[in-house]
């Protein structure tokens, strides 16, 4: 497993960040916080005051603390939000669409409550992931269960005028790893989004699954920028064949340089892509770091990676 050392880590904070600045007319995708991804634990308000204080342009909405909140109390945290020139992003898809029919039922009962939430925040893209394998359903049968409750999510997304984005998982390591595959690439994902049917249904792309999946730039351009609900900005791990990359050990954006991020970013904004873009990278040696040094170190890293676009 590969992990950028401290001072790697340190390099990447001490580095010139003008993105802001520079990159403000040229594109149209935010720089988003989502605390989780890097191991730092936040409640909402903690959330929007780490983002506002190292420079991100958007921030994960916590579903859960949203539909608790009155009218008056949401209309501050609207008010703050402005006020720091932040917007929400993207939130969690929060159903249990991958196990038993009950659970599925009961997660989708809460589901209403919650987008409501969201709804009155003003957030219109919701994202999840596909699991690239099963042990028991071979891959027609999961297609045609997921077909069934994700079209079933996505309705109900929409009576709330939001959108479904949905991410297939890349690497060889994932799918080969129980006795079914399934949905690993764009190509799939493409299938599956076209049987659920759904005009509020696309992609979340992610540069790591994009580069596992062996994808390239004409990959990208195939989608338009509606096609595109949320992005995951990541690196890999240097010295590991691609084949071998394994899921849970990624790097920050720029961190290697095994992944073509200038590529990436720059055939996303060819497509006038607008929407948020957050780091994903399942690091150690990030989730280590006290909290604010982990957030001054995503920050820079995103805002490195930014200057790549033109």
């Amino acid at each position: 497993m590969h992990f950028l050392p401290r001072r790697n880590f340190l390099s990447i904070l001490a580095a010139p960040i003008l993105v802001r600045a520079q990159t403000r007319v040229r594109r149209l995708m935010k720089i988003h916080f989502t605390p989780g991804s890097i191991g730092v634990k936040a409640t909402q308000r903690e959330a929007i005051d780490l983002a506002y204080r190292h420079g991100f342009e958007a921030v994960e909405p916590n579903a859960s603390y949203l539909a608790e909140l009155s009218d008056s109390q949401m209309s501050e945290l609207l008010g703050e939000l402005k006020s720091k020139n932040l917007t929400f992003g993207n939130a969690g898809l929060p159903v249990e669409f991958r196990r038993s029919e009950q659970q599925f039922a009961e997660s989708m009962a809460a589901l209403p409550k919650l987008l409501r939430g969201l709804q009155r925040a003003g957030v219109t893209r919701v994202s999840t992931w596909i699991s690239p394998a099963h042990d028991t359903l071979t891959y027609l049968q999961n297609l045609r269960q997921h077909r069934e409750r994700l079209r079933q999510c996505a309705k109900i997304l929409g009576d709330y005028g939001m959108r479904l984005g949905l991410e297939y998982v890349g690497p060889k390591t994932s799918w080969t790893a129980r006795r079914y595959p399934f949905i690993h690439s764009m190509a799939e994902m493409k299938d599956l989004i076209a049987e659920i049917g759904l005009p509020n249904v696309g992609f979340v792309l992610d540069s790591w699954h994009w580069y596992t999946a062996g994808e390239t730039e004409a990959d990208l351009m195939t989608l338009r920028n509606q096609d595109i609900v949320s992005v995951d900005l990541n690196d890999a791990p240097a010295g590991v064949a691609v084949d071998q990359q394994i899921d849970s050990k990624r790097e920050l954006p720029m961190a290697t340089g095994v992944i073509n991020l200038d590529t990436f970013l720059n055939a996303l904004n060819k497509l006038g892509y607008d929407g948020p873009v957050r780091p994903e990278p399942f690091n150690e040696a990030l989730r280590k770091l006290p909290p604010e040094e982990a957030v001054a170190v995503t920050a820079a890293a995103m805002k490195k990676a930014f200057t790549l676009i033109r």
